[in-house]
């Protein structure tokens, strides 16, 4: 049973698209609110964290609804091509009330690009499971991933190609070479991907396979993490059938602190690094897309080795190395008044320390999950990352408009070194992980 790469990278474009456009929404919607229409920071990080709001509710009610619906063109695609289309056309207005000094147009029109990005996004992860088998999944979400992460640098690029200089520059371009990909996107999508047929073949050929298999839409594949206590053969692995016990559940509320606090770290920088650098740095136009580069490529190149380590050394070490970089160079920009060149390779070992991260903790999560608990547990992760996405541009803005914007990296320091330290508390969800089958394995992260 062979992975169909060239089928799973058309699948990809979906994800691509998606990953663009949020790359663009946390860099330039920002800049807009406060350069063009004079929020306080406040009120920007509370419209900054709508999107997660709106996701929490949003996606698994849509993923759901998916699962049942049935159309000539298959159960996602109509939600992929519908909320693309209307995701499109109502994000072209957001350049332009900018433009016009609209702020009602801009707040309707965004509120219309966020659900219209919420209607496909679950249908569009969704759609590589269903049609991948289970045990190639892992592999499928790796290239679903890396797809993801070329949508990230492609929106980065734009943005340092085309966004001019001064306080208020014309978006049109960059959300017009965004929208563009999101349209083409989902053109190849239509041509080459015949969901409904594909489906079909898909469960005539693996009909026995799909006995033993989890309802469509589960990407995260049980046997890839569950192992049991002889398996792991290391101290520290996972108590396996003893969910209940209370040294499992207190490793499990520790990681699940630790989630949340190197989100709230990660995501205050990364929502409000474009005005920091603006404000702070005095970096004009796109400038500040270097270092935001500069840490999605060192992720991406960073995989296969992190990979390779916390097969080694266990994820609990790994995930403080990542820590420990992070915190480290969340304090030297803190500790930097201008911009200096070397901010470059802080961001890179930023990157490096995100990807340590993102590899192993939703793994240490399930690992301390019964196969019948595997939904809740990955629930929980999901539910915490969230919840921090939606109070730290909340938390992160109040400080930056009543204390400084150099409270930034310092407010980045403080939770991030609250990760580390409630990390050392994880005892449980340890063991080395399953042993990759190809080097492109290693890219399988959840994000």
């Amino acid at each position: 049973m062979k992975l169909n790469y060239k089928r799973t990278f058309l699948i990809g474009f979906a994800f691509m698209a998606i990953s663009a456009f949020w790359q663009m929404y946390d860099n330039i919607i920002p800049l807009i609110l406060q350069n063009t229409f004079h929020l306080k920071e406040g009120a920007i990080g509370v419209i900054m964290a709508a999107d997660n709001v709106l996701a929490v509710f949003l996606l698994p009610v849509i993923g759901a609804f998916s699962d049942r619906v049935d159309t000539r063109l298959g159960k996602r695609m109509p939600f992929i091509v519908g909320g693309t289309a209307a995701a499109v056309a109502s994000m072209m207005l957001l350049p332009v009330s900018d433009r016009l000094l609209n702020l009602p147009m801009f707040i309707i029109a965004l509120g219309v690009t966020l659900f219209a990005m919420g209607m496909y996004r679950s249908p569009a992860v969704a759609l590589m499971p269903d049609l991948t088998p289970k045990p190639l999944r892992s592999k499928a979400n790796a290239v679903i991933n890396l797809m993801g992460a070329v949508g990230g640098v492609y929106s980065l690029l734009l943005i340092k190609l085309l966004v001019g200089k001064g306080a208020r520059p014309s978006y049109l371009f960059l959300f017009a070479g965004v929208a563009g990909l999101m349209v083409l996107s989902v053109i190849l999508l239509l041509l080459t991907i015949n969901e409904k047929k594909l489906a079909k073949r898909m469960q005539e050929e693996y009909s026995e396979l799909s006995e033993t298999e989890d309802r469509p839409g589960a990407d995260v594949p049980k046997k890839a993490f569950i192992r049991t206590a002889e398996e792991a053969g290391e101290k520290g692995g996972v108590i396996s059938g003893d969910s209940g016990d209370r040294d499992v559940k207190r490793s499990l509320v520790f990681i699940l602190l630790s989630i949340f606090l190197w989100f709230t770290a990660y995501n205050a920088v990364t929502t409000a690094f474009s005005r920091y650098a603006v404000t702070v740095w005095g970096l004009e136009g796109g400038g500040y897309a270097d270092c935001l580069m500069v840490a999605t490529v060192a992720a991406i190149v960073s995989y296969i080795p992190i990979g390779m380590v916390s097969s080694r050394i266990g994820r609990k070490k790994t995930i403080l190395g990542g820590v420990v970089l992070m915190t480290g160079c969340y304090l030297m920009a803190a500790l930097l008044s201008d911009y200096h060149p070397v901010i470059q390779a802080g961001f890179a070992l930023i990157g490096v320390g995100w990807a340590a991260i993102n590899v192993n903790s939703l793994p240490m999560v399930v690992e301390m999950s019964k196969d019948s608990d595997l939904g809740k547990y990955t629930g929980l992760y999901y539910t915490f990352s969230m919840t921090a996405q939606i109070a730290t541009p909340i938390l992160s803005g109040i400080l930056l408009q009543y204390v400084s914007y150099r409270a930034l990296f310092p407010y980045a320091v403080v939770f991030s070194g609250a990760a580390f330290v409630t990390m050392l508390f994880v005892k449980h969800g340890d063991n080395k992980p399953t042993s990759k089958k190809s080097l492109i394995e290693h890219f399988d992260v959840e994000d």
